[in-house]
């Protein structure tokens, strides 16, 4: 009773002395709420209709990425000398200032936006996916899908060259159809609600792209992500597929050792399996196994999401001869991710996948592999050989790495012009 009664009296108390505080309060919440709700990309409805697409982010969204980022609460130093603990705190907060005072999204919109973008219902999931057609008739169409921390922006620099050749240095024989499509829960796609978007979903949903974009006969490239992806359609033989074209094959020792034992060459590969795995992968164990609790801290603070894919932009790429990536490449792909908001649902890609289905898998299919030296992880010739019953193509590029087509973008497209020239 004492109780209620206190109650009671709170309420009207508040009533009669205190009703502005609780409304002023009411409208605040309601204010935030309004201002979180314009700052939101809100992607338009699909069906299997190929709907044009056309980025424009609210300004908004903009604004309040400043403002976040103007008031990043931040750790406190380091206690060594190098990147072992991650992104050492002086280069992160140089990285900031730059995103928060110099950065321009608009520019990296207006590039997306000069393409042909599309979106399309496929399984009920909207997927959206770069389209450029050549203007040369016997084009050969190719898929290329990005990976992770990467996305469509990985691709930007060598569609012109592709669709393109006879402006960039090629022959009108070397011209490709290029799609290039947003992985589910990444970029410009719609994030998956429930269980089931992993590689051998995916791989049938390109197929099904392929068709409806009206190719029957085409190849696959991809690193990474990219590279599962397009395994997976060779594994399942989809219609049309002729090749596959992989910058990061998922090559590990094939069962048994061979009899003479490992060569020096498969021998510094494990050496690197190894380090990777005590050293280099802790993110896929995260966004593995808690990919939601990831996602509560790098939806709400951009420098936590920056920093998670900045580290891997950095350490993955060939730095070897100077920095591979701008930092404004870097940006566009940061930016991406926090703009769409897809820190959670694209690492829920490794929740479906990256134990069951990212794995070594005997082909019988045609394989095309360029093996960029600089990358964290380069597997050798032998264990293609033993892997792949069809390389039609093998070569160790020097330069460039993990992200291959975004660092070295020549130098990959002469790979697939090299590689996929015995196709057509």
């Amino acid at each position: 009773m004492r109780a209620s009664f206190s109650r009671r009296r709170l309420m009207r108390t508040a009533a009669a002395s205190g009703a502005g505080a609780l409304s002023v309060g009411l409208a605040t919440t309601r204010a935030c709420a309004s201002a979180d709700r314009a700052a939101r990309i809100v992607l338009p409805a699909t069906s299997k209709d190929l709907a044009p697409f056309k980025v424009h982010v609210p300004q908004a969204a903009l604004v309040d990425l400043k403002s976040r980022l103007a008031n990043t609460r931040w750790p406190n130093m380091e206690t060594v000398r190098d990147w072992s603990q991650g992104v050492p705190l002086a280069k992160a907060q140089v990285f900031a200032e730059y995103w928060r005072s110099h950065y321009d999204w608009r520019r990296v919109e207006r590039e997306l936006n000069g393409l042909p973008q599309f979106r399309t219902n496929i399984d009920g999931l909207g997927i959206h996916f770069i389209h450029v057609r050549s203007k040369h008739d016997n084009a050969l169409p190719i898929i290329l899908t990005h990976g992770w921390p990467g996305s469509i922006i990985e691709f930007l620099q060598v569609v012109g060259p592709l669709t393109d050749p006879t402006a960039h240095g090629g022959k009108a024989e070397d011209a490709f159809h290029v799609v290039v499509p947003s992985l589910p829960g990444f970029g410009f796609s719609d994030k998956p609600t429930e269980r089931g978007w992993g590689l051998p979903h995916i791989a049938t949903a390109w197929a099904e792209l392929m068709v409806r974009l009206g190719y029957s006969r085409y190849v696959a490239q991809g690193g990474d992500w990219g590279s599962g992806v397009s395994s997976w359609m060779a594994r399942q033989h989809v219609a049309g597929l002729v090749a596959i074209h992989l910058n990061l094959p998922v090559l590990f020792p094939p069962p048994p050792p061979p009899p003479g034992g490992y060569t020096q060459a498969e021998q510094d590969a494990l050496a690197h399996l190894v380090k990777y795995g005590s050293d280099g992968s802790g993110y896929a164990s995260i966004q593995g196994t808690r990919p939601q609790t990831l996602g509560y801290g790098h939806a709400d603070s951009p420098v936590g999401q920056a920093m998670w894919i900045y580290e891997k932009l950095q350490q993955w790429s060939d730095n070897r001869s100077g920095p591979a990536i701008s930092v404004d490449r870097m940006l566009d792909d940061i930016t991406l991710y926090w703009l769409t908001d897809t820190a959670a649902s694209s690492a829920r890609l490794y929740f479906e996948s990256f134990a069951k289905d990212f794995s070594r898998a005997p082909l019988d299919f045609p394989v095309a592999l360029s093996v960029f030296k600089g990358d964290f992880f380069t597997p050798p010739k032998a264990w293609a050989d033993r892997t792949y019953s069809k390389l039609i193509y093998w070569n160790e590029v020097a330069k460039g790495g993990h992200f291959a087509a975004l660092e070295q973008p020549e130098l990959f497209v002469a790979e697939l012009r090299k590689s996929l020239a015995q196709l057509r």
